[in-house]
């Protein structure tokens, strides 16, 4: 911990509340804490106090993935993920530890993982949190994710088994822990809500009587566009695609028109969804799905956030569905809003505010307590 006075002077501050950019701030940091956010040419440094001119760079918080599988690859090539799924821990524990670098080098220093059935995370975490300080929570561990209504490209939603009694004994004996419940289609997401679940991952087609009801229970959406966008591009494309998030690069293979058309139909109506509500009040939160196929860890939390500003929400209010309210939801007590007595962890980007949520991926530099990384 930097015990150490320290001014940040930046160019604009967006603290992850939801509140307009500040621009040209002083940030004053002791022993890890912000204490005093204020005008750039307004501050006493003092004896001994050190400066950190950044006025070229705009602070945002650490940004938290409200739902990743970190020991799932996303490579295109099936043979790859197979041999992956039969390799021994040493290969295993080695693509895991890629993928939490990825996610901390584009600024995803929390994390909510649901597939971690061999304890790998748990076996890294001492050696990892050195090198990359990430919070990593754990489904099963720390939070309940429960499929219960997941979907399919031909608009079927796969039998997970799990019956509607079943759904609201686990949610009954959940105890401490938040439940996010994997739900799509007006019925499943009734009953979710119903069973008392604290989140709703995807929520494809729920409809505005189950966001109403999101409101008055305060429960988190997940809403994972970016798995609709992946399903348009992967399925029209007249192949796979080969540049996750491009035209441009696509073996030759056949064009499955039904799938085109449901994930079309799909992400248009999530959009809408989202559009709808930002207007209600829901409280969201930026969950990538990253480990499914062609959804990168780290560098996808960037497109999910391009896709809420498409669907109207403002590029500050972006951010605190990425960041601030992720973190509040799965306990990340070292990551959150950048206010008056919070912890100096946050990300630098060079350039204008305009040229965000693109220069996330392209930091400038990562804070950690104060201390720049």
């Amino acid at each position: 911990m930097n015990l150490q006075t320290r001014f940040i002077v930046a160019g604009n501050l967006i603290d992850g509340t939801g509140a307009d950019v500040r621009r040209n701030v002083s940030v004053k940091v002791k022993d890890g804490i912000i204490t005093g956010i204020g005008p750039a040419t307004e501050h006493d440094p003092g004896d001994g106090a050190v400066i950190d001119n950044l006025s070229h760079c705009t602070i945002v918080p650490a940004l938290v993935d409200c739902s990743v599988s970190l020991s799932r690859s996303p490579a295109l090539d099936s043979k790859f993920r197979l041999a992956i799924e039969e390799a021994g821990l040493a290969k295993k524990s080695a693509l895991v530890e890629r993928h939490i670098s990825y996610c901390h080098s584009h600024g995803v220093l929390g994390v909510a993982d649901h597939d971690d059935s061999l304890g790998l995370v748990e076996r890294l975490q001492e050696g990892i949190s050195k090198r990359f300080p990430i919070e990593i929570r754990k489904s099963g561990d720390d939070f309940l994710r429960i499929v219960y209504a997941g979907i399919t490209g031909d608009g079927e939603a796969p039998d997970t088994g799990l019956k509607r009694e079943e759904l609201f004994g686990i949610l009954q004996q959940k105890g401490n822990k938040k439940a996010v419940v994997v739900a799509n289609g007006p019925q499943p997401v009734q009953e979710a809500l119903a069973a008392g679940c604290d989140a709703i991952e995807q929520g494809y087609g729920m409809g505005e009587k189950n966001l109403r009801k999101m409101v008055k229970k305060d429960v988190l959406w997940i809403p994972g566009v970016l798995m609709a966008k992946n399903g348009l591009l992967s399925s029209g494309s007249g192949g796979d695609v080969m540049c996750r998030f491009s035209m441009r690069y696509v073996a030759p293979g056949k064009v499955d028109p039904n799938a085109e058309i449901f994930w079309g139909k799909m992400l248009e109506e999530q959009l809408a969804q989202l559009r709808l509500a930002r207007k209600l009040g829901v409280k969201t939160g930026v969950g990538t799905g990253a480990g499914n196929v062609g959804i990168l860890h780290g560098e996808s939390m960037v497109e999910e956030m391009k896709l809420f500003i498409k669907a109207g929400y403002s590029l500050e209010e972006t951010i605190r569905c990425a960041s601030v309210n992720g973190a509040d939801f799965f306990g990340m007590e070292n990551l959150g809003p950048l206010t008056v007595g919070s912890r100096a962890s946050f990300l630098l980007t060079r350039g204008t505010v305009q040229q965000l949520p693109r220069k996330l991926a392209y930091l400038e530099g990562i804070y950690i307590d104060g201390t720049r990384l």
